[in-house]
């Protein structure tokens, strides 16, 4: 195989960014020959801005039409692992929009799937991680530079959503057609990167608002608090409703301490680790030496990620995968850690209580199953 055959499924407003890129070649090594949505709107766009596209209705037959390698998962989140598990029981490399799914119970089936499919590439789209300042931080954390984790803070609040975004309707901001609100929407990447560079918490209390200044059945301001193996803490607080709101990122470990904040990233590196220094110190207020290390994302490096964006770089990572055996960015099985998280704030939330991991699954679907009834019957008032 010299080009991967790509289709996907859903072409509303993210799914046709994916199209023109393929089709603008910014995709070396991929070709787009088909694509599918139920829209007919849609389906009608494509035929004016896809040339040479093949159109579908149905994705069960655009997978089985025989012009695909491979398939872009693009539509609402409670039919990605659906999807995801039609397509590799079809032979075909899956990549998936974030995120992974709603609740874990069918992510982790679907994980089992993909393992099951060594033959097949498996990817979800964690573009954030080909950001250059995210991946100096994970490789900080894993040249074990900032040490043992004792902290890691995320304030994420500067995606401002008036009631007019609401409004739109469809299935955004509904427990039924999304899944939740601001952590299942707006908060997958972040909730992928906190634990990417943070690792995985052991108890978490998540603090939810409902729909908080605005009109909506989900929640869309959070705080929440995590516990770890080794008893660090983090806290991880977001909302939609904040303006301009803040995204400010901290990790402090037993080395020294990473700040990411407008489009910088500044690391503390301590000469000698806190727990060494306090060892020896006979000082009363003593400061620890260290050095401090700056990075910036340049106006050149910030036009390129804007003309051919993160997205564009998973896809070729996705593709030279398929193709080379290159090493993926964002593995679809690592889909399941950051929605762990959102489901156990969501748990915490509606049982007033702490949540171990990992989650009672059946619990978690149970409670949002009421939610969704609870929903229904507002809206049929």
């Amino acid at each position: 195989m010299d080009k991967v055959r790509f289709g996907i499924v859903g072409i509303g407003k993210m799914g046709s960014i994916h199209a023109i890129k393929f089709v603008a070649g910014l995709v070396k090594g991929a070709v787009l020959t088909a694509v599918c949505d139920i829209s007919e709107e849609r389906r009608d766009w494509a035929k004016k801005n896809l040339k040479n596209v093949e159109i579908y209705e149905n994705y069960n037959e655009m997978l089985d039409s025989g012009l695909i390698d491979a398939v872009v998962i693009a539509v609402p989140h409670y039919l990605h692992p659906i999807m995801a598990t039609d397509a590799l029981n079809k032979g075909l490399h899956t990549l998936i929009e974030k995120p992974a799914g709603v609740y874990t119970s069918a992510i982790r089936e679907l994980n089992a799937l993909a393992k099951s499919k060594d033959n097949l590439t498996f990817g979800i789209m964690y573009n954030q991680r080909t950001n250059p300042l995210y991946r100096y931080a994970k490789e900080l954390v894993d040249a074990g530079r900032i040490g043992e984790l004792k902290r890691i803070n995320w304030i994420i609040t500067d995606w401002y959503r008036p009631q007019a975004y609401y409004n739109q309707g469809g299935w955004r901001g509904t427990w039924e057609g999304e899944g939740g609100g601001c952590l299942i929407n707006q908060c997958p990447h972040q909730l992928d990167l906190f634990q990417w560079l943070g690792g995985m918490p052991t108890k978490i209390r998540g603090y939810c608002q409902i729909g908080k200044n605005r009109d909506i059945t989900v929640e869309n301001d959070v705080t929440a608090y995590m516990e770890y193996a080794n008893g660090a803490t983090g806290i991880f607080i977001t909302s939609t409703h904040d303006f301009p709101g803040t995204n400010r990122l901290e990790i402090d470990g037993d080395k020294g301490k990473l700040v990411i904040e407008g489009g910088k990233l500044v690391f503390t590196e301590l000469d000698v680790s806190e727990k060494e220094f306090n060892a020896t110190n006979t000082k009363f207020m003593p400061s620890i030496p260290s050095k401090k290390i700056v990075k910036k994302i340049s106006k050149i490096k910030e036009l390129a990620l804007q003309v051919v964006g993160q997205h564009t770089a998973i896809f070729r990572n996705f593709t030279n995968n398929i193709l080379f055996g290159e090493k993926l960015i964002a593995p679809g099985e690592e889909g399941i850690n950051g929605l762990t998280i959102s489901n156990a704030i969501h748990l915490s939330h509606w049982k007033n209580d702490v949540v171990e991991l990992p989650i009672d699954e059946s619990a978690f679907e149970e409670e949002l199953a009421k939610r969704i009834q609870e929903e229904k019957a507002l809206n049929n008032k």
